[in-house]
């Protein structure tokens, strides 16, 4: 997989890309990670990306010029397959977990970061494939999201996480938050950890792990758990969580 970002702050990426799951997979050659100056596609002396919107109005919009001539010597001689061209931004859709899934799975990703107040609007219709939010708040600029897809999306890359199955188990996975996790010391400061997962049973720590991912999401995440696909089992140990919640009042 290769994944390009365009940003007119380039210098925020390295200590990301160059650290972790991020640094083993570009080393693996798993993904090749490529980040490029916004301002190195312009045209005027004072490399300028932004100016003042029509209309009138605060702050600055970034000029479409720029965006579109990166992409463009991004991709050569044309669009490669399974390619999507990314612009990360508050009013896109949601990045969820089946989302970061999906794109996963393509040969190639384009991000675009906006900053100040946003990017000409023909570079969302006219250029960009997919808008993408990291949630519902407003950032300075679309560097961290950009971060942020780029982690969630590589450590879905087969061989990226150490262990075989880690990215199977993890929240969201499918439509649940992960089970609590324990490590050394068996007790801490009069706090054991839960006597099944210390007794080499196999059958009960799995039975255990489910039933505590389904209390967990049903506390926490509500609408996640009215999504997930459902087993019998699941729906036995969700009657069990019920009758041990009104047991304890």
């Amino acid at each position: 997989m290769r994944i390009d970002v365009i940003t007119t702050f380039p210098e925020m990426f390295p200590p990301v890309l160059g650290s972790s799951i991020l640094k083993r997979a570009q080393e693996r050659r798993l993904v090749e990670i490529r980040v490029h100056d916004l301002r190195d596609h312009t045209a005027d002396r004072h490399r300028t990306t932004d100016d003042a919107p029509f209309g009138g109005g605060g702050g600055m919009v970034m000029k479409p010029e720029p965006f579109f001539k990166a992409v463009e010597a991004i991709r050569g001689e044309g669009p490669a397959q399974g390619e999507e061209i990314i612009l990360l931004c508050p009013q896109g859709e949601l990045f969820r977990q089946d989302l970061a899934r999906e794109l996963s799975t393509l040969q190639r990703l384009i991000l675009l970061c906006g900053h100040y107040e946003g990017v000409d609007e023909r570079v969302r219709e006219h250029l960009a494939t997919r808008v993408v939010s990291i949630g519902d708040y407003v950032l300075t600029g679309g560097e961290l999201p950009a971060m942020v897809v780029i982690d969630a999306v590589v450590r879905l890359l087969p061989g990226a996480l150490g262990a075989e199955h880690g990215a199977a188990s993890d929240s969201f996975s499918d439509n649940l938050l992960e089970y609590p996790q324990y490590t050394r010391p068996a007790e801490f400061r009069g706090r054991p950890v839960p006597e099944v997962l210390l007794s080499g049973d196999h059958g009960r720590i799995r039975r255990w792990r489910r039933k505590e991912s389904l209390r967990r999401t049903r506390r926490l995440r509500p609408d996640l758990l009215a999504a997930a696909d459902l087993s019998d089992e699941d729906r036995e140990l969700l009657e069990e969580i019920e009758q041990e919640e009104q047991a304890a009042g």
